[in-house]
């Protein structure tokens, strides 16, 4: 794999710190942005919203994730590829005898020997290198990380499933079956639950993290995609596409307790670093949404074309939104919406990454 980073500057990401002389300067986040087909993430320097760097060689990258000791990323790859899951058989034994001690696999192919896999990959942010792939079945969507940093959770949309790595060991724990077409996950502040939206069949799936069963499913909007857990683990926020609605769902009850109308084709989400506003970009409108969640006041602000994947900056009071018909990220002020800037990048910005300073 070709890097083309500044390796000084990536150094003072891992730390959040630079150093000039005797004196220690405070660092603003830096944003890791995965640019999809052009296999590729952008490396941006909050501060000055400029690139800094760019981390190549992955295929399809959509999907990514943090460690919470800001040491590594876990990008998850859209493209399948087939591969030979037969076992070789010993010798003396019969084909058939062989066949029989190996059963078909749910990833595969009308060629019962070929499965489809699609790579994660663990990328040590220091040095803007892949350390360790693990291959799933069939492409990845979103990537989530534990906030303990144990495990990583994949979505797995064609497969109706999602995959969880142990990032101790790098090995694969389940393959869990959710509802039709996994697009998100988030895990609980104790890292005791993982949520999934299921697009496929409007529900959010509940797993417990100590068996990685599925313990409730409970119906939101049509087509929930992406969602936001509030800090304290008490609330989640769910976009459902195709009715333009944010449903808000209490997660000791998992019952929805308000549904709020933004407008339509909605797609990203976060919360504000207080947790006091919610932030929706209304792709189909052409606007970014905020919500005070307090008193439910709505304010929005035109961002065209195509407001897609969105990300509070934490420490700059800044909103950073790509756009998913121009290879362009807005810089948007959180409190007013007023538009700050913009940041050119190569392709489209897919599951942006903060890490946040020190």
């Amino acid at each position: 794999m070709r890097t083309i980073l500044n390796f000084l500057a990536m150094a003072w990401i891992v730390s959040g710190i630079l150093l000039v002389g005797a004196r220690s300067l405070r660092a603003e986040p830096f944003v890791y942005v995965p640019l999809g087909s052009e296999s590729k993430i952008a490396v941006i320097d909050a501060a000055k919203n400029q690139i800094i760097g760019i981390i190549d060689g992955l295929q399809a990258v959509h999907g990514l994730a943090g460690t919470p000791d800001g040491r590594f990323l876990i990008a998850g790859s859209y493209s399948e590829r087939s591969v030979d899951i037969k076992p070789a058989k010993p010798k003396g034994i019969s084909e058939d005898e062989h066949a029989a001690h190996h059963k078909a696999s749910s990833v595969q192919t009308e060629n019962s020997d070929i499965a489809s896999v699609s790579t994660v990959s663990v990328i040590q942010i220091s040095e803007g290198e892949v350390i360790r792939t693990i291959d799933v079945p069939g492409a990845v969507h979103h990537v989530s990380v534990s906030p303990d940093g144990r495990y990583t959770a994949v979505t797995r949309p064609n497969e109706s499933e999602i995959s969880v790595i142990d990032l101790t060991n790098f090995e694969i724990v389940g393959n869990i079956s959710t509802g039709e077409f996994p697009n998100y996950s988030v895990f609980s502040p104790d890292s005791e639950r993982l949520f999934v939206s299921n697009a496929g069949d409007s529900t959010i799936s509940t797993i417990n993290s100590k068996n990685w069963t599925v313990e409730k499913v409970i119906p939101v909007g049509m087509s929930p995609e992406h969602i936001v857990l509030s800090k304290d683990g008490k609330t989640l926020f769910v976009n459902n596409v195709d009715d333009g609605t944010v449903s808000v769902v209490d997660t000791k009850s998992m019952q929805e307790t308000n549904t709020m109308k933004l407008g339509s084709v909605l797609h990203g989400i976060d919360l504000s670093e207080d947790g006091t506003a919610l932030f929706v970009a209304a792709l189909g409108d052409d606007k970014i949404a905020k919500v005070d969640l307090a008193s439910g006041s709505l304010q929005t602000a035109e961002l065209s074309p195509a407001p897609y994947h969105l990300a509070t900056i934490t420490e700059t009071g800044k909103i950073y939104v790509s756009s998913s018909d121009e290879t362009k990220i807005w810089v948007v002020d959180q409190k007013s919406l007023e538009l700050l800037g913009q940041i050119t990048i190569d392709g489209k910005g897919h599951q942006m990454v903060v890490m946040p300073g020190s």
